[in-house]
């Protein structure tokens, strides 16, 4: 513990977040055109101030420690509303837009993120959109590489997902309750189906998103991923699992929401089984989300119930 000071300036929380943004001390002064030794100084003067060990260093550079990252949050929200009071009564220009979003592979999620840069309106942004595996999405939370994370529960799989979310001091909220459909291409027989059985898919490929050497059936993007198949694929990408529903003539399960715009070539068709799919975002407990992130929620919001899917909550 650094024994605490009094006072916190705009200017060391902006370096702060660039330093956390950059993951290197060096890095951020030379962005920002500040002496390395003036940046290190900075951020050890600010951790005084606020009697807390923000910043773990090492030879590769710095990571955030749990209260850094905690911090981090807090010191975004300042930092963007300082930047919307100078936009409104000084006439400043908008800001440069930044944002981390990290998703199962939902073309949903790709949709409101096109919408959401699309009605910015700022000149300058820096957004990022990693459609990743369903820990990593937890992790990029947790250290705030994301702010919003989406991702989906169901009775499998919600004692054990709540568990690591706690663990990882972020909480769940619910989005959106989906039947199960198939993913399959326009040319499969079974796309002019009204309803597909298991027994329908017991000799066509399976196509699950991989998992990694987290591979526990606890984190697949998929329900039913204890049920064995007869032909298994792992896909890294919807741009391949999508390849390959229309090569190979494989499907995959998931909500039954998917843009013909983003993909002409495949079609959803509801699965007749009883289960559903809860889909909801996750961010940390105790950090206020950034104007831009509710932006970003209320295009995800705009796009699901544009497919007639109630909204939760």
């Amino acid at each position: 513990m650094v024994q605490k000071a009094n006072g916190l300036t705009l200017q060391q929380l902006r370096y702060f977040i660039t330093v956390a943004t950059e993951g290197s001390i060096s890095a951020a002064a030379d962005l920002l055109y500040v002496a390395q030794p003036s940046m290190s100084a900075a951020m050890k003067e600010l951790e005084a101030r606020v009697g807390l060990t923000l910043l773990v260093r090492s030879a590769r550079g710095v990571a955030l420690s749990t209260e850094g990252a905690e911090f981090l949050g807090y010191a975004k929200q300042v930092v963007e509303q300082i930047e919307l009071l100078e936009q409104r009564y000084l006439d400043r220009p908008p800001s440069r837009r930044l944002l981390g979003i990290s998703t199962q592979h939902y073309s949903f999620s790709v949709d409101a993120f096109v919408r959401m840069v699309q009605a910015s309106g700022a000149e300058e942004y820096e957004f990022s959109l990693r459609e990743t595996r369903t820990e990593e999405i937890i992790e990029d939370v947790r250290t705030l590489r994301s702010e919003i994370g989406i991702l989906y529960r169901n009775d499998f799989n919600k004692k054990v997902i709540d568990k690591l979310l706690r663990e990882s001091r972020l909480v769940f909220h619910p989005l959106f309750l989906a039947d199960p459909h198939i993913f399959i291409s326009r040319s499969n027989p079974l796309a002019s189906r009204e309803r597909a059985t298991l027994a329908d898919l017991e000799d066509l490929p399976r196509l699950t998103f991989d998992q990694g050497t987290h591979s526990s059936f606890y984190f697949a993007e998929e329900i039913l991923s204890t049920l064995s198949s007869k032909r298994e694929i792992r896909v890294s990408d919807r741009a391949t699992i999508f390849n390959l529903m229309i090569g190979l003539g494989g499907y995959t399960i998931s909500t039954g929401i998917i843009s013909d715009e983003l993909d002409p070539s495949i079609v959803a068709i509801p699965l007749d089984v009883d289960e559903r799919i809860e889909i909801g975002w996750i961010d940390h407990t105790a950090i206020p989300l950034t104007e831009q992130a509710r932006r970003y929620l209320d295009e995800v919001r705009s796009v699901v119930t544009g497919f007639g899917v109630p909204l939760l909550g």
